[in-house]
């Protein structure tokens, strides 16, 4: 990486969009974010006030009508909103996600049909890969799309997919050549009013509640030719990659998000709470956790925007440090958020304080867009790639 000059900090611009997400969530989400973990709410208000201060925008480029900053404006907007909420987040983040096969894949028409919409906040997209049976193991996908005219009939079911039933349309992956394996998977966009098209029951999760979760379901779903995404059929699987490869640093600011909120309301309980006649803050027990939590925190975040970076010139080291960035800050959300539980002692254990709903919420970060172990996978295969062009 010697090679490669990086610039971690923020722009102007980039800090004036920290800032005003920042005041965003401090005003908007977290005096709700308990009540819509409670209740397992969809943040359907929240959502309005994200669109009317034009939060949506840093998600996509000028040409679709969004504020054009790249990669950091994801990344910006999952850190700041994690730290209030992390399923206020997910909800947020999920039509990114949803939208990626479509900007590294799509055709010039269907980008400027479908992004700039969602670059308004005015419609809302998910993206449909996982399955009962194929989560990492995209070979195993079992729902199929066969041509017929001008339309693909989809046969099958997605699973654990957010923002499924609040979206307007999903990007779906299915097998157009189940023989090929990988090089027989397809993308499709398919609309929530598609003939053949519905949703599952929602999941009651243990954490990011208020982030609808649900399954799709196709059964003979007509899809238009014209939404083949790419027009192109086959070429769904490196579109996938793409999508992760873009979407997992997202994943890591929301883990540094995350970590900071429960560093933070670590930190304050222990300057107000006393014992043995002192404030605990002042035991070196809680100093070492509290100094542990702040270097997971910020070689997380150093991470994360080095990866974000690499992402933005396209560098061919960007899916290893993007399997980095997200292993390693979600792991450290995990332990942080732990840690930040235990130093409130058994009021970490009840819902009067936010580090419980914290605690609940990180465990999906080691999950979701890959597992960590699927992520040392990903790391591993890069420095085997790397060792062997050096030879």
């Amino acid at each position: 990486m010697a090679e490669i000059q990086l610039t971690l900090s923020l722009s102007e611009d980039e800090v004036q969009l920290r800032d005003l997400v920042r005041e965003v969530v401090k005003k908007e989400v977290i005096p709700v974010r308990m009540e819509l973990d409670e209740k397992n709410e969809y943040p359907r208000n929240v959502l309005n006030k994200f669109r009317e201060a034009g939060l949506f925008g840093a998600l996509f480029g000028e040409e679709y009508g969004g504020l054009g900053l790249g990669v950091m404006g994801n990344i910006i907007m999952a850190e700041e909103i994690s730290y209030g909420c992390l399923g206020v987040n997910t909800a947020v983040l999920a039509t990114k996600l949803g939208a990626l096969p479509i900007e590294v894949g799509g055709t010039k028409e269907q980008k400027e049909k479908w992004l700039p919409p969602l670059a308004t906040g005015e419609k809302m997209a998910a993206f449909g890969l996982t399955e009962p049976g194929a989560g990492s193991d995209v070979p195993a996908l079992a729902t199929t799309a066969v041509k017929k005219g001008d339309r693909y009939i989809l046969n099958g079911t997605k699973q654990w997919i957010s923002g499924a039933g609040q979206s307007d349309f999903y990007t779906v992956f299915a097998m157009t050549n189940k023989d090929r394996g990988t090089r027989g998977v397809s993308c499709f966009i398919v609309e929530k009013n598609s003939k053949g098209f519905s949703v599952g029951k929602k999941e009651d999760k243990l954490g990011i509640r208020c982030s609808e979760t649900r399954s799709l379901i196709f059964e003979d779903c007509e899809v238009p030719v014209e939404n083949l995404v790419g027009g192109v059929e086959n070429s769904g699987f490196l579109y996938g990659l793409k999508t992760l490869n873009f979407s997992r640093p997202a994943v890591a600011a929301a883990a540094v998000g995350l970590s900071q909120g429960a560093m933070d309301a670590a930190v304050q309980y222990s300057r107000e709470r006393e014992q043995f006649g002192v404030k605990i803050c002042s035991f070196q027990a809680i100093q070492h956790m509290l100094a542990d939590m702040a270097m997971k925190i910020e070689a997380g975040r150093l991470l994360t925007y080095k990866s974000a970076r690499l992402c933005e010139i396209g560098h061919k080291d960007m899916a290893k440090y993007s399997a980095i960035a997200k292993c390693f800050a979600a792991d450290s959300a995990m332990a942080i958020a732990t840690d930040a539980l235990q130093i409130f002692g058994g009021y970490g254990y009840v819902k009067e304080y936010p580090v419980e709903k914290y605690f609940r919420d990180a465990k999906i970060l080691q999950i979701y867009e890959g597992t960590s172990q699927v992520q040392k996978n990903e790391i591993a295969a890069g420095l085997i790639k790397e060792a062997a062009s050096k030879r």
